[in-house]
């Protein structure tokens, strides 16, 4: 026999799971989002393979970056990593300390503490603003920013629901092209990039909770009792129709500083 949990359980558990970190193992079984078909971590690990001095900015709890070190067919001489959260830096600092990254505390809007030239790769996975600029300085002649990047309305199906619709502006930031041009405005080449808009479904309203208390932007200032009204008419929705369905994008930035080479 299937039972089914309250709302006020569910709630209580996604609200009480740690936010910190990238890991989002937690969401096995109750939420699902398909992947993007380039395989972001391995091919970020083959770029590492070919590295002398790498940058991971907004590295997150460090997950992303310590996966790839670890499929990486050679170690980088250098590798360091930025993260603005504390709680992130300290979880950062203690993943990615024993492969020798070094992991500096860094607010996401501030200029990067590093000198002109000094990587010859850049990555990152889903910064929350790419500052072209500073990631050009700090690029070497022929060196290369590989990321994966959000891209516009993602998960919007889901903001939408407890934020109303959004105006068009709002819909279209983050838009590949846009940031095309605003890479190529800091004197970047972009090489490739590519988008996909890809399936996700939340099973229970605990998933819903966590997540919109993770990826804290979604809902700006979300807490379960200002939102209570539309969590509890989702967790009916869910019950009486099965999964929400929304759809996150995804982009893939492959770029270069003119120079002699490119990894």
């Amino acid at each position: 026999m299937t039972v089914h949990r309250t709302f006020e359980d569910l709630v209580a558990e996604g609200a009480s799971v740690p936010t910190e970190g990238w890991d989002f193992s937690w969401f096995e079984g109750r939420a699902t989002e398909a992947r993007p078909s380039w395989g972001y971590a391995m091919s970020a690990a083959a770029r590492l393979g070919r590295a002398s001095a790498v940058l991971d900015i907004q590295t997150g709890g460090g997950e992303v970056l310590d996966f790839a070190l670890a499929q990486a067919p050679e170690r980088p001489l250098l590798a360091v990593a930025t993260e603005g959260w504390p709680p992130n830096v300290a979880k950062a600092t203690a993943l990615l300390r024993p492969r020798g990254v070094v992991v500096v505390a860094a607010p996401e809007d501030a200029p990067l503490p590093f000198a002109d030239g000094a990587f010859d790769l850049v990555v990152s996975r889903h910064p929350v603003r790419p500052h072209w600029d500073e990631i050009a300085r700090v690029l070497q002649p022929g060196g290369t920013y590989f990321a994966q990047h959000v891209g516009p309305a993602s998960v919007f199906e889901l903001v939408e629901h407890f934020l109303g619709p959004q105006p068009d502006e709002v819909l279209s930031g983050r838009h590949p092209e846009r940031e095309r041009a605003d890479a190529e405005a800091a004197g970047l080449d972009v090489v490739d990039l590519r988008a996909e808009r890809l399936r996700m479904e939340f099973h229970d309203i605990g998933a819903v909770v966590h997540f919109l208390r993770k990826v804290v932007w979604m809902v700006p200032g979300f807490t379960v009792e200002a939102y209570e009204p539309q969590l509890r008419a989702l967790h009916r929705r869910i019950q009486d129709e099965g999964p929400f369905v929304a759809h996150s994008t995804r982009h893939l930035f492959d770029a270069c500083k003119p120079g002699t080479h490119q990894l």
